[in-house]
Formats: C-alpha cells, structure tokens, sequence
C-alpha cells in the first residue's frame, strides 16, 4: 500500500510539473508574441518615416519651429512642447484630486459609500473620450471664452484631459493604499500617530511607488489622447506662449492631416507617430522603475 500510494504521488507531481512547463512555454509565447507586435509596429512607422528621416530631415523635423507641409517645412517642436504641457498640466491637476479621492475612499468613507464612490469612478474612466471633448466644446470653452478669448486653448485641452485621467489616477493610488499590510498602519496606531499622520507619513510614502507608477501609466494615455484635445485645443500650431493660447498636439496634427498627406508630408505624420510611441514607451519604463525600485519596506518591495 505505501509503495503504491508513493508511485501514485510520483504520477502525480510528475504530471503537474509537465503541466507547469507546457502552461510557462505557453505564456512565454504569448509573451513573445506581445514584444514580436511592438517591435512590428515600431518597425512600421520607421520605415513609413524613413523618407523624411533618411534624407537627412529629422534635423529640420526637431529643430524648425514652424509646420508648414506646401512649403516642405516639417518642424513639430511647437506641437511637441504643446503635447508636453498639455500632459503635465493634466497630471499637476489630477494628480493631487485623484490622490484625495484614494485617501478618502481608503480611509473615511463609509463602505457602502466608498463603494458608490468607486463605481462612480469606474463609470467616469469608461465614458469614451469624444464626450468629454463634446462637453469641453459646448460648455468650457465658451465659459473661457468670456473670460479670455478665443477659449480654445491649452487650459481647455488641460482641464478636459486631467477629468479624464483622474479615475486612473483614483483607482491605481486607491489600490496601492489598499495593498499596505495592516500591521503597517497598526504599528503606527500603537505609536500613538494621529490618524492624519498615519495617512501623510506612514501609509503615502510606503504606498509611493504604486501613486508614481499610477501617475505616469495616466501620463500615457493624457500624452496619446487624440479627439477631445483636437476638438478644445484650438489647433493652431505654436509655442504655449500661455495658458489661453490655441495649440495643436502631436496626435491631433496626425488626425487632422493624415486623409490627404502624401509623400513627404506623409512621412512628416509618420515621424510625429514614431515620436510619440517612443515617449509613451519611456514612460511605461519609468512606471516600470519605479515599482522596482520601491524602497525597502514598501509594499512593492
């Protein structure tokens, strides 16, 4: 009997060990594939680009400070620096509601109102993105308008783009928070810590890494956005000489020329895409460093 029950579990763990190789072959395909896809898509936009950039034009296409396509002038610095502070003003925005929000979800709420909350927030981030551009046209642009014409503008596209990012920026700190041991905030609670201590010194800090990385993944989709900002933006390409300027961002430039381009401007809009995939793979990095260099003791440790 116990020799038989020996080879019973020998057959046993020797088939869930080949269940376990063919399940990690499996996923490390899938895996592959995904990075096989990347590499695919960067590979098309560089040659689609290479027009412009192997003759000698990505020189002019960064440095220019003008886009004028009839005349083979192809500079997108102005529409760069649009697309960037259109970004960091949505996330200087969302950033500190969107952690308030976690904090309160986390902490104060009751449960069935933190609940409703959370399902609140589910609901906003779903909502597509050409209703928030449709609701930034007919409501806050003419509200900036009487303030200061013309009311497209940058602080349109950033105050449209940080409601957007901010259920990301909610949720992904509202997990993190939740991800803390509760011996963490115990221990602080024996210390004699206040609870608007235990929050601002204990549980933020030690839940850091999941708010930068949830920050930044944010940053992404606020940098690749393309319908609402080309409809409150303004779209005339400039420097963001201040805060009511109409400017033009990278994606909407691409959306607005792309059904007549042709040969090197063509390629111009190419670039622009190259461009903006290689900044929101530098921040998916970033995110990525920051969870793993949390600090010893983190939950992301």
């Amino acid at each position: 009997m116990t020799l038989s029950a020996h080879n019973s579990s020998s057959h046993l763990n020797g088939g869930a060990a080949r269940t376990d190789r063919n399940l990690a072959r499996l996923l490390a395909l899938l895996a592959g594939g995904c990075a096989l896809l990347l590499v695919l898509i960067l590979g098309f936009l560089l040659l689609e680009a290479w027009p412009l950039l192997g003759s000698g034009g990505w020189r002019a296409f960064i440095r220019d400070s003008g886009w004028y396509p009839l005349e083979g002038q192809f500079g997108i610095a102005p529409m760069v620096w649009a697309s960037l502070a259109v970004t960091l003003g949505a996330i200087v925005l969302a950033l500190p509601l969107g952690l308030a929000s976690a904090v309160f979800v986390r902490f104060y709420a009751p449960p069935k109102l933190a609940a409703g909350y959370r399902l609140l927030l589910n609901l906003l981030a779903g909502i597509p993105s050409v209703v928030f551009g449709l609701w930034g046209l007919t409501q806050l642009v003419p509200l900036i308008a009487s303030w200061q014409p013309p009311g497209a503008s940058l602080l349109a596209a950033i105050l449209v783009l940080a409601l957007m990012i901010l259920p990301t920026v909610a949720l992904t700190s509202a997990a993190a928070l939740a991800a803390l041991p509760a011996d963490l905030l115990a221990g602080a609670a024996a210390l004699g810590i206040s609870r608007k201590g235990q929050i601002l010194r204990v549980a933020i800090p030690a839940a850091r890494a999941g708010i930068v990385s949830g920050a930044l993944l944010a940053a992404v989709r606020a940098l690749g956005e393309t319908m609402a900002v080309l409809m409150v933006a303004g779209n005339v390409v400039q420097n963001p000489s201040s805060l009511f300027a109409p400017v033009r961002a990278l994606t909407a430039n691409i959306a607005l020329e792309m059904a007549y381009a042709t040969d090197l401007h063509r390629a111009g809009l190419f670039a622009s895409g190259l461009l903006l995939t290689l900044l929101v793979l530098l921040l998916a990095w970033l995110a990525a460093r920051v969870v793993q260099r949390a600090p010893r003791g983190s939950v992301y440790e």
